[in-house]
């Protein structure tokens, strides 16, 4: 296809096809924006040519597997699937197909690749398909408001950052009057199948709508695709989640400014807060990318029940140290989800909610008598802007909103107040700790893609449209043999219910993805834990750069992958 402009040396900004055109929003393009969109990829040779699809063996659930047969009838037990080459098993089918796909909940870098490899897929094997993009998340499903996506409106998406295309949005279909939309809209596009790019809860959803379709008869067949920066939507069939590579690689490069200013001023402790509100992935992997003096890892202050008085001690420990050496400035990780993971803390939050829940909140804080005497004085040795964010409105699932509680400057209030109380025992006499605060979030979601999540979701796309031609429903898009060479990686499609767990809400069992947290006998924890004493006195800072799109450093994947993978020591 010959693009509808060129970057030239000679013409800046660069300007895209007319938004009424694409729909694209931005009217201009920066150089590298341009050059992006045209980039080839390299692509599995089993999706090159012709393949047949495997069945494996009867799956299972993650957890409650009894529980998990009750909820999906009709989908419990159905093997996963693999495309594997073949010289006469994949025939081209003639017939058209319609297609819906959907972006749900949060942005990830390389949503928009899911989007060409998908159209692509169609356009490939089933000619003259239609392609209907589902506006601003399943509630565009649910209110039958979408766009019919051509090569002339994804064209300028490809290799882009963002959600933008279709938008995205976190409402979920779980009524009986919800699903009864989905399938109204379903019928009225004649859909044969629907892609759902999302998380965890967004599959989860997904797998429900697969099994309401079938146990309708309906001819909709619903195919996932693993998104999430925040590394926790993965197991053995499907190792990462899309998005994770580039927003890592993207804090990564910021960490490692602040490292450099960090040691340029020499008087500055930085305190970096990042993306992660349930897994500590993502602080765990910029750690092993840039080698920061202190790194808290949720998961590892819930294993050993770590009190805030520990978690501040050992930074202070590690402060007190690099004083005696000289060095009183430094860079400390923080994961989002801190606060959920240290157990007094969640204590409190449990309280904090039932109060909430029955209005019982008064301007006079005699509520407070409602606290267990344990959680009164941990709220009352909180600084006075926590307190106030712990008492927000909830989320729409009812958690603490901690993205909104600035664990970065409650530490460094904590610190500071326990080194005066040392300074004043004489048993810290080092320099002046001034902490800067630091939370990196947003900037990681919708960045240009790097090449390896620019290639992965191209593919992703790819395979979810090969799964649902070949009649494939409540599968999660799965390209692995990711340490491998591009043309090596395999394709498939997980169950979904296999990937899953009950919990008990109000009175029921509900379904949902187990989570996968960070393994602490995992080989990135492993080797993180393995370093971090030197990191910590000795200043082995590293200072990765921006995301490179060529040259030696331009293919590299994150350690987390890698060390999971067994492809680095």
């Amino acid at each position: 296809m010959s693009p509808p402009y060129i970057a030239n040396a000679d013409v800046s900004p660069v300007i895209p096809p007319s938004p009424s055109l694409t729909g694209r929003v931005s009217s201009v393009y920066s150089e590298v924006q341009a050059y992006r969109i045209d980039q080839p990829l390299p692509f599995p040779s089993v999706l090159k040519n012709r393949f047949q699809i495997v069945d494996g063996p009867p799956s299972s659930a993650a957890g409650n597997p009894d529980e998990i047969a009750k909820l999906f009838p009709s989908l419990f037990g159905q093997p996963s699937a693999m495309l594997v080459p073949s010289d006469s098993g994949y025939v081209q089918v003639n017939k058209k197909l319609k297609i819906g796909v959907v972006l749900s909940g949060g942005q990830a870098p390389g949503g928009h690749n899911v989007i060409s490899g998908l159209f692509d897929y169609l356009q490939d094997h089933a000619r003259g398909s239609t392609l209907y993009g589902f506006k601003g998340g399943p509630a565009g499903i649910m209110k039958c408001k979408y766009v019919e996506l051509t090569a002339e409106f994804i064209y300028p998406y490809r290799n882009q950052g963002g959600f933008d295309m279709i938008c995205s949005g976190r409402d979920k279909i779980e009524t009986p009057e919800q699903f009864k939309q989905a399938e109204e809209t379903a019928q009225r596009l004649d859909l044969d199948g629907l892609v759902v790019i999302g998380g965890d809860d967004s599959n989860t959803n997904a797998c429900l709508l697969a099994e309401n379709f079938r146990s309708k008869n309906s001819k909709t067949r619903v195919i996932g695709c693993p998104k999430t920066i925040d590394g926790d939507l993965k197991c053995k069939e499907v190792p990462t989640s899309f998005g994770f590579d580039t927003a890592c690689k993207i804090y990564s490069e910021m960490i490692g400014n602040v490292m450099v200013d960090a040691r340029s001023t020499g008087k500055y402790y930085h305190f970096v807060r990042l993306m992660g509100r349930a897994a500590s992935h993502i602080t765990l992997e910029c750690a092993l990318q840039t080698h920061p003096n202190i790194t808290i890892i949720g998961e590892e202050v819930a294993a050993k029940k770590l009190t805030l008085k520990n978690v501040t001690d050992y930074i202070v420990d590690v402060i007190s140290k690099r004083s005696e050496l000289g060095y009183n400035y430094g860079v400390i990780l923080i994961p989002e989800g801190l606060i959920d993971f240290i157990p007094e803390v969640q204590q409190l939050i449990a309280e904090l909610n039932e109060i909430l829940a029955h209005d019982i909140m008064d301007e006079d804080g005699l509520w407070k008598k409602n606290l267990t005497t344990q959680s009164h004085h941990l709220f009352d040795f909180f600084p006075q802007a926590i307190q106030e964010q712990l008492l927000l409105e909830r989320d729409p699932h009812g958690n603490v909103q901690v993205a909104k509680i600035e664990t970065e400057k409650m530490l460094i209030q904590m610190v500071e107040t326990e080194l005066e109380k040392r300074r004043q025992e004489g048993s810290y006499n080092g320099g002046e700790f001034k902490g800067q605060s630091h939370f990196f979030g947003y900037e990681g979601r919708c960045g240009l893609p790097t090449n390896f999540d620019s290639t992965y979701c191209y593919a992703l796309g790819y395979t979810a449209g090969a799964l649902l031609q070949n009649g494939k429903t409540g599968l999660i898009s799965s390209v692995g043999n990711l340490a491998a060479p591009v043309e090596d990686w395999t394709a498939g499609g997980t169950a979904l219910t296999s990937l899953m767990d009950v919990e008990r809400r109000h009175g029921k069992f509900k379904p949902v993805i187990k989570k996968a947290m960070v393994e602490l006998d995992g080989a990135p924890f492993k080797k993180f834990s393995s370093l971090r004493e030197q990191w910590a006195v000795k200043n082995q800072y590293i200072s990765p750069g921006p995301i490179q799109f060529v040259g030696p450093a331009s293919n590299v994947i994150n350690h987390t992958l890698l060390l999971e993978l067994g492809a680095q020591a």
